[in-house]
């Protein structure tokens, strides 16, 4: 491997590091368990407590109801009218639940108050309640057999009665299975999709927002979406996002106040539960894809998941498209990666000259650097002509890598033998509680291969550089989805080829010269 090839993995490894280390959440000590209890607790200082009564609530006699369809399935309760539980299957049959028992219940209205239920079947659910004060309040919640159902709140009164604020509200927090626990904290989101083209999403703190200003809004983590859409949004009055402390994920109210004029009024808003597949939330023509992070190089990572699809399409196998799609890479850059090899052939030519240049004028700087640059002209070699190519590579790489650690559509996806979940390290085989992960071996494997194939040609310092990298990356790799892994596994058996044919290329052109 060459001096800026070098330089080119090193600048990549620090920006995975950097990333991983310090920008990505820190993996925490504790049990899955104690974690989804710091996720919601306490949630009482999150909500607003101005209408719960959760002291009577604990003698009422509860009625739960049942809803189970093919894509989720959901338990509802008679207090508040409010959801206990939304378990989605995923497709390796598992069920994640998307409400914290701790945070439960949620979309709750009033939850000191029992409803009555009027009717209840797979389709539809109808709660009512009657006030002491005089108003009415029914709820409808209208079932699809996709993650996308409705919610319609009725409120009429009698008289010259004032009518409590409506909430619509969800968390602390967004649930996720066990294996992305660790990180949900750090990756859930309180956000709201502008209603005004352009159209933007934006990342809610604890201010609250004018409601009519948006389309929807939502909570989110890495593969799990909460989105409420109001059919007309200047019913609601604000946004109220809130959280405790960066230790605590955020909680999200949609209200509403019932205009004092009007004797009926009625609030119809559809919900999404369930995962975050970018050509499927597409599908539904709300901008709910934009909640898909690509990086900060998004619209080279939209493209690679473009053509990620694409090649699924023809293989039905995510892992085979993914080294497709790295070969596609490799083409595209061809150019680039051929002349920064050229570069470095070029710079080994004069390194015997440049040697000779350091150590005659080694007390001389300024005519050390004006020899260096003759040397440089006379034989027409750019000492950046081998950098400058690998840098214009980051951009593809970074966007390559985000799209593989944020795509839905490879959770719970098989490759080959042991690789059935590429959204997930690749477990090989347990001694006593270590994993052992085959991949990052595999890859550390031929990196170190790799520098052998021109460790001859390189200085002491530089090889031993070379042989650390390998040792590193498998590190920092360990624990990476195996999407990523067979990306770079690929990657570098593309480079050691492109790199043997230039290295036979160039020692033939020297034994002729």
């Amino acid at each position: 491997m060459q001096k800026e090839s070098v330089l080119f993995v090193v600048l990549s490894a620090v920006t995975i590091f950097v990333w991983f280390f310090f920008l990505a959440p820190t993996p925490s000590q504790q049990t899955p368990q104690q974690q989804a209890q710091n996720i919601v607790a306490p949630v009482a200082e999150i909500r607003n407590t101005n209408l719960s009564k959760p002291d009577i609530m604990q003698y009422i006699e509860e009625e739960r109801v049942n809803i189970e369809t093919e894509k989720y399935k959901a338990v509802l309760t008679n207090k508040g009218a409010a959801v206990l539980s939304w378990a989605i299957k995923e497709k390796n049959g598992e069920w994640v639940d998307l409400v914290f028992p701790e945070s439960a219940p949620v979309l709750a209205n009033f939850p000191g108050s029992v409803y009555k239920i009027v009717s209840k079947s797979n389709e539809k659910i109808v709660f009512k309640h009657d006030s002491r004060q005089g108003w009415i309040i029914t709820k409808t919640y209208n079932f699809s057999d996709l993650y996308m159902n409705s919610l319609t709140i009725v409120i009429e009164k009698i008289g010259e009665v004032s009518v409590p604020r409506i909430d619509i509200d969800w968390g602390p927090g967004l649930g996720t299975d066990n294996k992305e626990l660790k990180e949900n904290i750090t990756f859930t989101r309180a956000l709201a999709y502008t209603m005004d083209k352009p159209h933007k999403l934006k990342k809610l703190k604890i201010d609250s927002e004018l409601a009519p200003l948006y389309k929807w809004t939502a909570i989110d983590n890495r593969y799990f979406l909460a989105a409420f859409i109001p059919e007309t949004p200047a019913d609601f009055d604000k946004i109220v996002p809130a959280r405790l402390d960066k230790k605590h994920p955020y909680s999200l109210t949609l209200t509403a106040t019932m205009p004092k004029e009007i004797n009926k009024k009625e609030y119809r808003i559809n919900f999404y539960l369930g995962p975050k597949g970018y050509t499927y939330l597409k599908t539904y023509n709300l901008g709910l894809e934009k909640v898909v992070d690509f990086g900060f190089f998004g619209f080279l990572g939209k493209i690679a998941f473009s053509v990620l699809i694409f090649f699924y399409q023809l293989t039905h196998n995510y892992g085979w498209a993914i080294i497709m799609i790295t070969i596609l890479i490799q083409i595209l850059v061809l150019p680039l990666t051929l002349k920064s090899l050229k570069s470095a052939a070029a710079m080994k030519r004069i390194q015997p000259i440049i040697k000779d240049i350091q150590t005659k004028y080694k007390d001389n700087p300024k005519r050390l650097q004006a020899e260096m640059l003759n040397v440089y002209r006379s034989k027409k070699v750019n000492p950046l002509g081998g950098c400058l190519p690998a840098l214009l590579q980051l951009p593809i790489f970074w966007a390559f890598f985000t799209m593989l650690r944020n795509a839905y559509e490879l959770r719970d996806a098989h490759w080959i033998l042991w690789v059935n979940d590429l959204s997930a390290a690749d477990h090989f085989m347990q001694i006593g509680s270590f994993s052992i992960h085959l991949l990052p071996l595999l890859m550390g494997f031929g990196m170190f291969f790799q520098q052998r194939m021109t460790a001859a040609t390189s200085d002491p310092t530089q090889r031993r550089i070379m042989y650390i990298m390998p040792i590193l990356f498998t590190f920092m790799f360990w624990a990476f989805p195996s999407g990523l892994v067979i990306y770079w596994i690929t990657n570098s058996a593309i480079s050691m080829i492109e790199q043997y044919f230039v290295i036979k290329k160039y020692e033939v052109r020297v034994k002729h010269s």
